[in-house]
């Protein structure tokens, strides 16, 4: 087996709790290693992690023994980083959101392309199997035609005013982070052709981000998608699928933790079943994914999920700065 040696640019929380301890569980990735603007905080990543201490962002990608990047930067220096790693011919695999505009997006395609090196956005919820098990029922008929979906995914607001969520400047607001989740599951269950019909944001007085907003999304088929999320709500963290006969429930959407056993609620006509899912690792599920995708060379699907997630952002924030 073909192994990918891989480099990580920032050393950001969700680094250290998930990612890392799946890419080095992995037989697919040698993590080589890590860099930061501060030299102290790459070494003590790198300890902790048993590879290479990098100063500098720009510093590792001239590496020639790294082949991809992972970048868990806050969002506003995504696309840049991205932009960078790309052109010097690595394969990113990045946090959402990668990008604020289609624009932006379209430009990281191209790059794709022109470099022949694969971009990916780290939607790992995806790739557990409770939504496999979703997919099976709805295809199934089990709950009949779908005529509307429903997500949320809001938390309360957070302790630490200096979290970056709440920082304008480092690409902060509830819709980049939470909202993304959403219209990405409306993308996954409602296909691609997908329109914003009304978007509203709330913006703090105090933060200058949005931490509260919603959005009405319709498909080609007129199935409707209803999703809302936020800094400032009681915790929702859900997928909703309501059919002619039915309806499915997913109750921890997107954040099942490899330990965690996901439960799925399926109501019918004087019928509730709940059923106990397997647990599973959706972190090395979507890595496995990123690397197939660089071994096989299959990323146009990857760079259409990329545009049309970028796309639905832009007319969400369109929309809701035209009310």
């Amino acid at each position: 087996m073909k192994k990918i040696r891989i480099g990580i640019i920032g050393c950001a929380r969700i680094a250290e709790r998930t990612m890392i301890p799946a890419i080095r569980s992995m037989e697919e990735f040698q993590l080589v290693a890590v860099a930061s603007r501060e030299k102290v905080k790459a070494e003590a990543f790198a300890q902790k992690f048993s590879c290479e201490a990098v100063c500098g962002y720009e510093t590792l990608l001239q590496r020639s023994d790294i082949d991809a990047v992972y970048i868990p930067l806050p969002t506003s220096l995504n696309y840049e980083w991205s932009s960078k790693a790309l052109e010097s011919g690595k394969h990113v695999f990045v946090e959402k959101s990668i990008t604020d505009h289609s624009t932006k997006a379209e430009h990281l395609v191209r790059l794709s392309v022109k470099n022949q090196v694969v971009v990916m956005e780290n939607f790992a919820f995806l790739y557990h199997s409770q939504m496999n098990t979703v997919q099976v029922y709805v295809d199934s008929g089990e709950i009949g035609e779908i005529r509307l979906f429903r997500s949320s995914f809001g938390f309360p607001p957070f302790l630490d005013k200096t979290n970056i969520r709440y920082s304008k400047e480092l690409g902060g607001g509830s819709l980049l982070d939470a909202g993304a989740y959403a219209l990405r599951a409306t993308q996954a269950f409602l296909g691609s052709s997908i329109e914003v019909l009304s978007a509203s944001l709330l913006i703090s007085p105090e933060h200058g981000v949005d931490i509260q907003g919603s959005a009405m999304l319709r498909s080609r088929d007129n199935i409707v998608s209803q999703i809302a999320f936020g800094f400032d709500n009681f915790y929702q963290n859900n997928i909703e699928l309501w059919g002619t006969k039915g309806k499915i429930v997913v109750e921890r959407a997107f954040t099942a933790q490899p330990e965690f056993r996901p439960k799925l609620v399926i109501e019918k006509q004087n019928k509730k079943l709940e059923l106990s899912l397997a647990v599973d690792n959706q972190f090395k599920n979507i890595l496995q994914a990123f690397y197939r995708s660089i071994i096989d060379r299959t990323h146009v699907d990857l760079h259409e999920e990329l545009l049309i997630q970028s796309r639905l952002l832009t007319q969400v924030r369109q929309h809701a700065e035209e009310i």
